[in-house]
C-alpha cells in the first residue's frame, strides 16, 4: 500500500480488505479479534486520507475517498441472504470539497448500492453508465450551486428514463416517467428565470420545488427499473424444471436394466401412454395453463409460445411422469421376488467405488455454495489426486497383498486378481529348467523381466500422475481467491522467455506425436506430422515462439495461411478415420478397423486442440495424452474395471482438465480468440464452434478417449459402450438437474448474477455437449 500510495502512475485505486470477513466467517461478527483489526483498517484509511491530502497542494482537482462494505454479515458469520443485518452495511465519502462538520446532525439516508454508481460518475464528472438502475445521491453534492444540482439529476433522469423506453413497452404510463416530465418542464422554468436574472425568493423556492419534483420521480424510475430486472418468468421457469427432474428421474430408474448383462435401456411408452393418469395429467396440465396465462399480467415466454408448441410441451410432460411412474411400478414388482445376483451384494463394493460415488455427489452438494463454485477446481483436484491415492491402494492390493494375506475378498475380485496375476511368474517358477531352446528360452526371460519391471511401473504409474498434475495446477492459476497471482504460463509469456516458450513448445508439439501416432494410420501420421509443424508456423507467424530461420525483421501476421491448412490437414485425418468406421460396418469381423478409425477422428480432434490453444498450454495437452496413456497401459489393463467405474474416472479427470486449462466459472476467463483462428473477420457460428471447443477441450478429448478405450478389445464386454453412455449422461444430469433447482431458490442471493449465474450458463453449454458425446456413443454402439 506504501508503494502504491507514493506512485503518481494511478488515478483510481481500488483496495478490497478481506480480514473482517475471514474472521467473521471463522468466529463471527462478535468475535474478539474483531476490535483489532477495525483499529487496523482505521490506521489504514487515516494513511490513505493524508496520502491523498499532502498530494491535493500539487493537483488542480480534490480527492475523493469512498469507505463502503460490499455485504453484511449474520450472527453466525454468514452472509448472501436479504437480511437486514447482510444488506444493510455503512457508506462514507471523504473530501475536501464537503464542509467540515464536528458531527452528522442530519439522520442517516438509506441508500441502494445501485445508488453508488450514477454518484461516483456525476462526482468525477464522467457520464454515467447506460445500464445504471440507481439515482444520484443528493447529500454529496449539496455544496454545489442549485442550477449544478438540477443539471446533475436531470442527466440522472435523462439516463433512467432512457433505459425505461428501452425495457418497458408501455413505458409512458408509468408514473416515474411523467414525474419525471413533469419535473423537465419545471426545470424549464426555473433556467428562464434564472436566465432573466431572477435573484428573488421565488426563483429559490421553485428550484427547491424542482428538486424534489426530481428526487421523486427518480426513485419512482429507479424503482420501476429495479422490478424489472428483479422479475423471474417462474411459470417457464417451473416447465423447464419439471422436465430436466423428469428426465433424471427417468434415469435413476433405468439404472438396474441400463446397467444390466445387455446394457439396454428399455423405456416402456405404449402402457403409459394409453393409461388414465395420462389424460388425467394433459387435461390437469392444460388447465393450468390456460389459468397462468391468462390471469398473469407480467411477460411469460411459454404463454407467448403458440398452442400447438404448449399442448406439445404439456404432452410431453405427461408422457414423461407415466413412464416413471411404470418403471417405478416395475420395480416395487421386482422387489417383491428378488433374484440372487453377486454382482450387485454389498460385498462386492471397494472402496474405490465408495470413492467414486461419494465424491460425484460430494461436488453435487457444493454447488450450493457460492465459494466453492468460485474455487471449484480445488475440489476436482482433490478428487483425482484421492482417486490416485486410491488407485496405488488397488494395485498394491494386487501385487502384494492378494498373494500374501488372509483376508477374503469377494469372487469377483478374487477372480479378477487372481487372473491378472496369472499373467506374471510365479516366485516358485524356474524358467530356465523349463524343457524349451535357447531360443524361446530367452525370450521367456525377456518376457518374464518385462513383467517384474511392469508391476514396479504400475506401482508408480499413480504417483507420476500426480507429479503431472501438480505441475499442470503451476502452470495456471485459476477461480478468484489465488488467480491475481503470477504463474509459470505468465513467466512464459512474457517477452524475456520468449525463446523458452519456443523451445517447450517445440518439445510439446513433438511429444504430442509421439503419444498420438502409435495407432494411426500411415496417411494420417504424416497428416498429424505436417499439421503439427504448421501449428507451430502458426504460432511463429503470430510472433508467440521464433521459427529457427525467421529474420528479426519480419512482421507479426495474423497466421491465417498456416491455420487454415492445419485445418486441412484436421479435416483429412477426421475424413479417414470416418472412412475406417464406414469400413467397419460392412466388415464386422475386422473389431481392429473400427478402433483405427475411431483413434484417428481422437487424434484430428487433438491436433485441433493443439491449433487453438496458446503456446503456454501446450503442456497441457501434453500431460493430457500422457496421463490417459498411463491409465490405460498400467492401471486400467489391469485392473480390470468395469465401464462404469472407467466412465467416473474419464469424466473427473475431463473436469480436472477444464480447469488445468486456466478456465474458471468466471466469464472472464474465456479464451475468445480461439474464435478467430484462421479468419480474416468475425464470422458468428465458426467463432462460437470454435471458442467451445477450445474452452471444453479437456472434457472433449477425455470423452472421445473413452469412447476408443470402450470399443478396444482390451474391455472385451459387448454392452461397454452403452454402460459408458448411460453413466456419462447420468454423471451430468445430476449435477446440472440439482444446480438449476439450487439457482432457482436462490435467484434473489447476493451473488446470483455475479456467481451463480455464470455457473449456470458453463453447466448449460457442457449439457450440450454431453449431449453431443452422447450421440457419438449411440452411433458408435449401433452395429
Amino acid at each position: 500500500l506504501d508503494d502504491a500510495l507514493k506512485r503518481e502512475d494511478w488515478d483510481i485505486l481500488i483496495i478490497h480488505y478481506l480480514g473482517l470477513d475471514h474472521i467473521g466467517h471463522l468466529t463471527g461478527p462478535n468475535s474478539p479479534l474483531i476490535g483489532p483489526k477495525l483499529s487496523e483498517m482505521d490506521y489504514v484509511l487515516k494513511k490513505i486520507h493524508m496520502s491523498l491530502l499532502s498530494k491535493e497542494s500539487d493537483s488542480v482537482l480534490p480527492s475523493l475517498l469512498v469507505l463502503c462494505g460490499d455485504h453484511g454479515m449474520t450472527e453466525a458469520g454468514g452472509h448472501g441472504g436479504s437480511s437486514d443485518e447482510e444488506v444493510h452495511t455503512p457508506l462514507v465519502f471523504v473530501s475536501s470539497v464537503f464542509d467540515k462538520r464536528e458531527g452528522y446532525d442530519k439522520p442517516l439516508e438509506v441508500v441502494q448500492q445501485t445508488d453508488l454508481a450514477p454518484t461516483l460518475a456525476v462526482s468525477l464528472g464522467l457520464p454515467i453508465s447506460r445500464n445504471s438502475l440507481g439515482m444520484l445521491i443528493l447529500p454529496v453534492v449539496e455544496g454545489r450551486t442549485m442550477r449544478e444540482q438540477l443539471r446533475f439529476l436531470h442527466l440522472n433522469g435523462f439516463q433512467l428514463s432512457r433505459l425505461l423506453q428501452e425495457n418497458v413497452p408501455a413505458y409512458e404510463k408509468g408514473t416515474g416517467f411523467e414525474q419525471f416530465k413533469a419535473a423537465e418542464k419545471s426545470h424549464g422554468n426555473w433556467i428562464k428565470m434564472y436566465l432573466d436574472g431572477n435573484t428573488s425568493e421565488v426563483l429559490t423556492n421553485l428550484g427547491k420545488k424542482v428538486l424534489k419534483q426530481y428526487l421523486k420521480a427518480l426513485k419512482m424510475l429507479s424503482l420501476s427499473l429495479s422490478k424489472q430486472v428483479a422479475q423471474y418468468d417462474l411459470y417457464s421457469m417451473m416447465i423447464g424444471i419439471a422436465i430436466i427432474v423428469e428426465i433424471l428421474f427417468l434415469l435413476l430408474f433405468s439404472i438396474p436394466n441400463a446397467l444390466g448383462s445387455s446394457g439396454e435401456l428399455e423405456v416402456p411408452l405404449s402402457s403409459p401412454l394409453f393409461s388414465l393418469l395420462f389424460y388425467l395429467m394433459c387435461l390437469f396440465l392444460s388447465a393450468v395453463h390456460v389459468i397462468v396465462c391468462t390471469s398473469t399480467e407480467k411477460s411469460c415466454y411459454f404463454c407467448s409460445l403458440s398452442w400447438l408448441i404448449a399442448i406439445g410441451v404439456m404432452i410431453f410432460i405427461s408422457g414423461l411422469l407415466c413412464v416413471i411412474v411404470s418403471l417405478l411400478g416395475k420395480m416395487c414388482a421386482n422387489s417383491k421376488s428378488p433374484k440372487k445376483n453377486p454382482l450387485s451384494s454389498s460385498s462386492d463394493w471397494l472402496e474405490l467405488d465408495v470413492l467414486l460415488l461419494v465424491g460425484t455427489l460430494g461436488h453435487v452438494l457444493t454447488l450450493g455454495s457460492s465459494s466453492f463454485i468460485e474455487e471449484e477446481h480445488q475440489t476436482w483436484y482433490f478428487l483425482i489426486n484421492t482417486l490416485c491415492l486410491a488407485l496405488f491402494q488397488e494395485i498394491c492390493r494386487k501385487y502384494f497383498l492378494v498373494s500374501n494375506s488372509n483376508f477374503q475378498l469377494s469372487p469377483a475380485r478374487s477372480k479378477e486378481y487372481g487372473d491378472a496375476n496369472d499373467s506374471f511368474p510365479s516366485k516358485n517358477t524356474n524358467i530356465y529348467s523349463m524343457p524349451e531352446s535357447d531360443s524361446k528360452m530367452s525370450k521367456l526371460n525377456i518376457s518374464g523381466l518385462i513383467k517384474h519391471y511392469e508391476k514396479w511401473i504400475a506401482l508408480a504409474s499413480p504417483w507420476a500422475i500426480l507429479m503431472c498434475c501438480r505441475l499442470l495446477r503451476s502452470l495456471n492459476q485459476t477461480g478468484v481467491q489465488w488467480a491475481h497471482r503470477p504463474d509459470f504460463g505468465h513467466w512464459l509469456t512474457s517477452s524475456e522467455h520468449k525463446a523458452t516458450l519456443s523451445l517447450l513448445s517445440a518439445v510439446s508439439l513433438g511429444m504430442i506425436f509421439m503419444l498420438v501416432q502409435r495407432r494411426c494410420s500411415l496417411v494420417s501420421k504424416i497428416a498429424l506430422a505436417l499439421g503439427l509443424l504448421g501449428i507451430y508456423s502458426y504460432q511463429s507467424a503470430t510472433g508467440n515462439v521464433f521459427f529457427p530461420w525467421q529474420q528479426d525483421s519480419q512482421g507479426i501476421s495474423k497466421g491465417i495461411i498456416e491455420a487454415r491448412l492445419v485445418y486441412v490437414f484436421v479435416l483429412g485425418i477426421l475424413f479417414t478415420g470416418t472412412k475406417d468406421l464406414l469400413k467397419s460396418q460392412v466388415n464386422t469381423m475386422d473389431s481392429k478397423l473400427k478402433y483405427r478409425g475411431l483413434w484417428e477422428v481422437y487424434s484430428g480432434l487433438v491436433l485441433l486442440t493443439a491449433l487453438l490453444f496458446r503456446p503456454h498450454n501446450f503442456p497441457v495437452l501434453v500431460f493430457c495424452l500422457l496421463i490417459q496413456s498411463i491409465m490405460m497401459t498400467f492401471i486400467w489393463n489391469q485392473l480390470k474395471y468395469d465401464a462404469a467405474q472407467i466412465t467416473i474416472m474419464h469424466y473427473w479427470f475431463g473436469q480436472a482438465f477444464f480447469y488445468f486449462q486456466g478456465n474458471s466459472n468466471n466469464i472472464a476467463t474465456v479464451d475468445i480468440s480461439a474464435g478467430f483462428v484462421g479468419l480474416d473477420n468475425y464470422v458468428e457460428i465458426p467463432a462460437i464452434l470454435l471458442t467451445t471447443f477450445a474452452t471444453y477441450a479437456g472434457p472433449l478429448l477425455w470423452a472421445v478417449h473413452l469412447i476408443c478405450y470402450l470399443s478396444s478389445e482390451t474391455i472385451g464386454n459387448s454392452s461397454a459402450k452403452s454402460h459408458g453412455c448411460f453413466c456419462y449422461a447420468l454423471l451430468r444430469s445430476v449435477p446440472f438437474t440439482v444446480y438449476i433447482i439450487l439457482v432457482t431458490s436462490l435467484r434473489y442471493h447476493l451473488f446470483i448474477w455475479t456467481v451463480f449465474s455464470p455457473k449456470l450458463l458453463y453447466e448449460g453449454i457442457q449439457t450440450f455437449v454431453t449431449t453431443a458425446i452422447c450421440l457419438c456413443f449411440t452411433v458408435m454402439d449401433k452395429n
